[in-house]
């Protein structure tokens, strides 16, 4: 893996604020007790950020929990993390269909997926409810997905509701191994049922960077001070590449090594453990 570099290490310490991928980046989900299991040296790095007064969020691209849920979660495995500092998909798609003034939107997800979305008072349709006009169709974490729901959702699209999605990449990584994204699946059905594509609002969109960005309180001009971690070369790396930002990737999860991958993909810097990030801020 490529060493930290003294440069490296010095765009760590001036950085203005941390982008922290949950799964397979700080921590990874327990199946025993339904939480999370903290990988090595992720608790004191995010406690050394906070002693430093350095912004940071957690954004994962799952929509399984509502965002207060999973930051419960990783307070229950010793993590510093307030509600506030813990996003998904959802909270960035909830912003942005608000300002967009898309207003009725058919939510193929459970209660945590939708649960942003209801917060800023946004009209949820059920997966399978019938409907009027609907504004789009939103897909997230959707286990329970059936033909009602797949009838429903077409009948939208083809109304002339627009399809977007939590995140569109086929594997996340968990303490037993990749797990299948079902929004992946999802709207692989729906593009060939519609011929629609799905337009991301979880990672690496822009929209949710500028979220993120906006919740530590940081103005646009931030965004090549600012650091992303995380483990996934098409979600974080790309996120991070794609606004000038330092592409800290770890091998931890989904990522294993930054050989041939394209340059929007490749990481900065890619670490075997956040030990050496610990390092450089103290």
């Amino acid at each position: 893996m490529s060493p930290l570099s003294p440069d490296h290490a010095a765009r760590l310490r001036d950085a203005a604020g941390f982008i922290f991928d949950m799964d397979g980046t700080i921590a990874l989900g327990d199946a025993k007790s339904g939480g999370h299991k903290a990988l090595p040296h992720a608790i004191a790095l995010l406690e050394a950020l906070k002693a430093r007064g350095t912004p940071y969020v957690v954004f994962t691209n799952g929509t399984a929990k509502a965002p207060a849920d999973y930051a419960a979660s990783l307070r229950g495995a010793g993590f510093p993390v307030e509600d506030h500092q813990m996003l998904t998909p959802s909270a960035t798609a909830a912003a942005w269909f608000a300002a967009q003034g898309l207003r009725r939107v058919r939510v193929l997800g459970n209660a945590g997926c939708a649960a942003p979305l209801h917060a800023l008072g946004l009209d949820v349709i059920d997966p399978a409810e019938p409907a009027g006009p609907v504004d789009a169709v939103y897909t997230g974490w959707f286990r329970e997905f059936d033909f009602a729901a797949l009838e429903a959702a077409c009948e939208s699209l083809w109304h002339g509701a627009r399809l977007f999605t939590a995140s569109n990449v086929p594997f996340f990584a968990t303490a037993t191994g990749r797990a299948i994204g079902s929004s992946f699946a999802i709207n692989a059905m729906l593009t060939a049922m519609s011929g629609k594509r799905a337009r991301i609002l979880g990672k690496p969109a822009r929209v949710a960077f500028d979220v993120a960005r906006d919740v530590m309180g940081l103005p646009r001009s931030a965004a090549r001070s600012m650091v992303v971690v995380g483990d996934d070369p098409a979600l974080e790396m790309r996120m991070a590449n794609s606004v000038g930002a330092m592409a800290l990737g770890l091998t931890t999860g989904i990522m294993k090594t930054g050989a041939d991958l394209a340059p929007r993909d490749a990481p900065t810097v890619l670490l075997d453990t956040l030990e050496p990030v610990l390092a450089a801020l103290r």
